[in-house]
């Protein structure tokens, strides 16, 4: 872990060279291009980007439209207004008739930092991934997310993809493989497994290492995609290592959590340990103390790490 990246600024980059390479590509932002980093594709495609101001509802529509005519519409804003104000449009003109829609959202979870709970999207992968037909990635690190919007250009249908506003540590090296619905084992261990999503997969490497040094062998899965869950490399952890934490920037009700809890629940029963917001709302302040408010640090991590092992 090394070079710091927001993904917001990853996605914005490869947009930028996937239009270069597909001109079907076009991208309808909801007045927030600065923010979203779709501006760049819009300096070098200005006749292929279309801002559709603060109607999100209606971006969404016209979207499904461009799909229809052939085209690969990515569409975004913050991820609260993408899985809230929109959710009819891509529940009806997208998911439904599975239009092959890209859905990238930014600004998730509390990092967003001191706009507050109102903008501070804490249950949009459990509103996303309730639908049917609807790919879930949440990408870990700037080269992650780069292929992951690569994958989404060439898959068919509807895909909702995830990002923060803060720069994340780098996890992934340019040439790490990734595919849609495939997990990542990026540290082997034999206690207990930590299944992660997001920025909490950097913050469960610290973890690990930690633990080490207390005689403690935790083994680190990423799961990039939410919906399709990688069932192989949950049941192999689970089986392996007896006990699960895992760990989102995320509302524990219907998250990742949530998808790991349901699966296990239903092919291999061990002890598990949801670190994520338990049910509440965002609050304003910096990204770093967000993160320690809530518990989403590397020693909050281990702490329930050291708490699972004692249920096993």
């Amino acid at each position: 872990m090394s070079t710091m990246i927001a993904t917001r600024d990853a996605y914005g980059q490869t947009l930028g060279e996937l239009g270069e390479e597909n001109r079907d590509i076009v991208v309808l932002d909801a007045d927030l291009s600065g923010s979203t980093k779709t501006g760049v594709f819009a300096k070098k495609f200005p006749e292929r980007f279309f801002n559709m101001g603060i109607a999100e509802a209606n971006m969404v529509g016209t979207a499904a439209g461009l799909a229809a005519a052939g085209k690969i519409p990515f569409v975004s804003t913050f991820a609260v207004f993408a899985s809230g104000r929109a959710w009819e449009q891509i529940r009806q003109s997208v998911a439904y008739p599975k239009a092959n829609v890209k859905i990238v959202a930014t600004h998730g979870g509390v990092t967003v930092g001191e706009d507050g709970g109102s903008h501070q999207s804490v249950e949009d992968i459990a509103i996303m991934r309730a639908i049917p037909n609807m790919t879930v990635i949440v990408p870990a690190d700037g080269p992650e997310t780069a292929k992951a919007i690569r994958a989404a250009a060439t898959m068919k249908g509807p895909v909702y993809i995830r990002l923060g506003r803060n720069k994340v540590p780098t996890v992934f090296a340019d040439d790490a493989p990734f595919a849609v619905g495939k997990g990542a084992e990026l540290a082997g261990g034999s206690d207990l497994t930590f299944v992660t999503t997001g920025l909490m997969t950097a913050q469960a490497l610290v973890a690990a290492e930690r633990l080490k040094a207390e005689g403690v062998s935790a083994r680190v899965v990423h799961l990039a995609t939410i919906k399709p869950l990688d069932g192989e490399i949950l049941l192999r952890a689970a089986r392996e290592t007896g006990a699960i934490v895992t760990a989102e920037e995320h509302s524990v009700v219907g998250g990742l959590g949530g998808a790991v809890a349901e699966f296990l629940g239903e092919h291999c029963p061990v002890p598990l340990k949801r670190v994520g917001i338990y049910d509440r709302f965002g609050t304003s302040g910096k990204a770093e103390e967000l993160l320690k408010y809530f518990s989403l640090m590397p020693e909050d991590l281990a702490e329930a790490a050291r708490e699972i092992l004692a249920r096993k």
